[in-house]
């Protein structure tokens, strides 16, 4: 049954099954920033696929609070024996401990696996339950004896929540693309400076050039044979970097099955064989996630082309507001993607520790808002005269 604080009753499940999945759906439905990531099936497939388990690191632990058998309160938490698959960097802080013979492993992250995307992590029906939940979420860290808590890609109200509940905050950056309600690709390009507007065409006809087209599919239109040619693109750009790759083609059929329509995929090919890909999620008819890409082929600028220009043009056609190109990445405000902050929240167990990092983070935090400034005035886009 779990304690019983703040009015509420705590629950903490061993997996994301153990939650109804419309209960857990429609909490997510009712929050400011939810995003397809979040979605239970999405973490369930997580789970059921093999890709985020113990076995590779993660340990489900969802935390819940409920009253009157009512879900008020929720979010995805794991016991992590290693910091891979977070984007948010915190192997310095590892280190140190191990330097002074403390285990900061297993660690508690409230984070959705292998996905940097910002959106709301504590699931929340009010201000108070999402206040209770943090809270909660710190004090059973702190009865587990864990090194600390991470909260990962938090919206302003997570991190609102977290400060109260004595976390840390830490920021950072990505970029991500906003529609200017420009008619179409061309339009978008003359929005941009001459140099860099030179620059998307150049690298645009070298695909061309190279003998490159593309084609698109969505949702349950994205053929079998897509989804493995996808797969064998994926798993091929992780063992060129060394690395297994972190999701199971299991876990891609699960989001074909459960989360079709979640999904945009382009395939770029050349004599009539396909070469390379590039996977977009969608929130709605709103927001586009830039997530996997990966090519059989090298052909000059085709990243470019696969991950940045094709999803742009295929966003100004339908109408999405925004288009977020993933993590880190300061080479995509040549394509427009304009810096914003991100915030993760953290708590440390021990006190020398905390302090010592919240001064880093403070130094740290400087540094993001001086480094958000530099890349402002860097602006791609064509300055107003006068």
């Amino acid at each position: 049954m779990g304690n019983v604080s703040n009015d509420y009753v705590t629950r903490v499940l061993d997996t994301p099954g153990a939650i109804d999945a419309r209960t857990w759906d429609a909490l997510l439905a009712e929050q400011a920033e939810p995003t397809p990531f979040m979605r239970h099936a999405y973490l369930a497939a997580m789970h059921e696929s093999a890709s985020a388990v113990p076995r590779t690191g993660w340990t489900p632990r969802f935390l819940t609070l409920w009253r009157g058998g009512e879900l008020h309160a929720a979010s995805p938490l794991y016991l992590k024996a290693h910091s891979y698959g977070e984007y948010v960097f915190d192997w310095a802080w590892a280190n140190a401990y191990e330097q002074h013979h403390l285990e900061y492993y297993p660690k508690a992250l409230v984070a959705v696996p292998f996905t940097p995307v910002p959106g709301t992590r504590l699931l929340a029906r009010d201000t108070k339950a999402r206040e209770a939940l943090a809270r909660e979420l710190v004090a059973w860290s702190r009865w587990e004896k864990l090194s600390s808590l991470h909260l990962l890609f938090a919206t302003d109200e997570d991190a609102a929540a977290c400060e109260a509940a004595g976390m840390m905050l830490r920021h950072n950056v990505q970029f991500h693309w906003t529609h200017g309600g420009w008619p179409d690709f061309d339009a978008f390009l003359a929005s941009l400076s001459h140099d860099k507007r030179k620059k998307i065409r150049q690298e645009r006809r070298k695909v061309r050039d190279a003998g490159v087209s593309f084609r698109w599919s969505r949702g349950t239109g994205i053929a079998d044979a897509d989804w493995d040619f996808f797969y064998r693109c994926y798993e091929q750009t992780y063992w060129e970097h060394g690395n297994s790759p972190y999701l199971t083609r299991d876990f891609f059929s699960r989001m074909k099955r459960d989360m079709a329509a979640n999904w945009l995929l382009f395939i770029a090919e050349r004599g009539g064989q396909p070469i390379g890909c590039s996977l977009i999620a969608l929130e709605g008819e709103r927001i586009a996630y830039g997530r996997y890409w990966g090519a059989i082929e090298r052909v000059d600028c085709l990243h470019f082309e696969a991950c940045y220009y094709q999803p742009l043009e295929w966003c100004i056609a339908h109408r999405f507001e925004s288009f977020e190109g993933g993590a880190q990445g300061e080479h995509k405000m040549a394509r427009a993607l304009m810096p914003v902050k991100t915030t993760s929240a953290h708590w440390l167990a021990h006190p020398a520790f905390a302090d010592a990092v919240e001064k880093f983070l403070q130094r740290e935090g400087r540094g993001i808002e001086n480094y958000l400034e530099h890349l402002e005035a860097r602006t791609p886009f064509r300055q107003s005269p006068g």
